[in-house]
């Protein structure tokens, strides 16, 4: 149904300032907006779905979930969004009273029990009897979505920009979970609107999964296993877990590949893709300009590559790896946010997860040093990180090897065909990588130039 005027401003003024909001700086009408009731009670809860048209092209729909109350509640002043015919209106994902709605859906989706006809649909997959005694707190500090946790039960995450489409976060945890994967938080559900029509894909709107109640992040045992090394040479060695990683990494591989398939790698148009986002980032950053031959020279050793493209991450980093007391898991399966999600949907090589996860070591270790700039930065130190970088990359890579059944030659370092792709996906990570510092910390920019300097003497 259509909103009322008020409400339909306060949406569009929510999503514009909101961290989630990806048009920022761009001029954008509203084309369309709908709000689809889920719950009558105390609250009143809805989903307001708001369509955005922007000048220099394209569209754009974000989800705000609402909740609406007779009264003001001021423990939800903070989330207010309108006042509007008398109710006070706000966003839902701080309201665990409204919150929880999500949750009596979804148990009512593994009942058989049938939603009303509002288009929405919520979807099981039978792996696990919901607590609906948990109560929902929302998560602080993600930038594109928004996660619910149910006590120590559920992990709900609400997709802030939907494009019409299968959401591959869904789509690939639906897989793994029905393959048995151990490497990744189960899943438990899904939303999805119903199109206008049959030949219109749908809008696929949140997601419920296992909560990995007590994990580490990969990032924070990484950054701490390096800054103690860095330090003095102490602390926890953390090569054994990279190495870990690496099988986890590798069996995820494996399953996808079973799921999903497998279509042979086309080497020269990878190759062809990779020298284009060189040529457009030395239009952003020119000082690129003076490691062209040596980048166009490791992409170029693609165009004679064999081998086979499958589903992947596709955005795999220490950041989205968590440490349970069951082994690692995998987090995060939406691939690159700004890419469409067509592409995100694509099959890619396993190397591109590889070479993202290598340069997340890279970063770890250097960004120890980055944080001691204003203190001691001694050669030694700088010394220690590359020896924490070294040891927990070959690790990696070996438990990579070791992991995979794909490869039955048991050896347990890259071969040079693997070694030219990784060489290629860790170069064109690093270039990607140039472009973001530039223009967020220009002062880091020498991270990856120091990657794409070694892979161009490497190679």
């Amino acid at each position: 149904m259509s909103p009322p005027a008020p409400l339909e401003a306060s949406l569009v003024d929510v999503i514009s300032r909101a961290r989630w909001f990806g048009g920022k700086g761009r001029t954008f009408s509203v084309t369309d907006v709908r709000v689809l009731p889920l719950r009558e009670g105390a609250p009143d809860v809805s989903i307001g779905l708001v369509t955005l048209s922007f000048e220099d092209g394209g569209t754009d729909v974000y989800q705000v979930p609402l909740a609406s109350y007779a009264e003001p509640q001021g423990h939800l002043a903070h989330a207010f969004i309108a006042e509007v015919d008398d109710r006070h209106v706000y966003d839902a994902m701080h309201d665990p009273a409204a919150t929880h709605a999500w949750l009596e859906a979804f148990r009512d989706a593994a009942d058989g029990v049938a939603p009303a006809d509002t288009g929405l649909s919520f979807h099981s997959s039978g792996k696990h009897d919901l607590d609906l005694s948990a109560s929902g707190k929302l998560f602080s500090g993600e930038q594109s979505n928004s996660s619910v946790v149910f006590g120590d039960d559920a992990l709900m995450k609400v997709f802030r920009r939907v494009t019409p489409g299968v959401n591959p976060d869904i789509e690939i945890h639906d897989a793994l979970t029905r393959g048995g994967a151990d490497g990744i938080a189960t899943l438990y559900g899904w939303v999805q609107l119903a199109p206008a029509s049959p030949d219109e894909p749908p809008l696929q709107l949140a997601m419920l999964q296992q909560f990995l109640s007590g994990a580490a992040d990969g990032w924070d045992l990484a950054l701490a296993s390096a800054g103690s090394a860095v330090a003095d040479g102490t602390g926890d060695d953390f090569t054994e877990e990279a190495r870990r990683l690496g099988v986890a990494v590798s069996e995820v591989h494996d399953l996808l590949r079973r799921q999903f398939g497998t279509q042979p790698l086309d080497g020269a148009g990878t190759a062809e893709v990779m020298r284009q986002r060189l040529e457009d980032a030395i239009g952003v950053v020119p000082d690129l300009v003076t490691h062209r031959t040596a980048l166009e020279g490791v992409f170029a050793r693609l165009s004679d590559a064999t081998g086979e493209v499958q589903r992947v991450h596709g955005d795999l980093h220490l950041g989205q790896t968590l440490r349970t007391e069951a082994g690692w898991k995998l987090v995060d399966f939406e691939g690159e946010p700004a890419k469409p999600l067509a592409e995100r949907r694509l099959p890619d090589s396993q190397w591109r997860d590889v070479a993202g996860m290598l340069r997340s070591f890279d970063y770890a270790a250097l960004s120890v040093i980055k944080g001691r700039r204003h203190g001691d930065v001694s050669a030694d130190a700088t010394a220690r990180a590359g020896e924490w970088l070294a040891r927990n990359r070959a690790a990696f890579l070996e438990g990579y090897l070791e992991g995979r059944t794909q490869d039955r030659s048991g050896h347990s370092a890259p071969t040079t065909a693997e070694e030219a792709l990784i060489n290629a996906y860790e170069a064109d990570k690093a270039v990607y990588e140039v472009i973001y510092e530039a223009r967020n910390r220009p002062t880091w920019v020498d991270i990856p130039l120091q990657a794409i300097d070694r892979i161009g003497a490497d190679s």
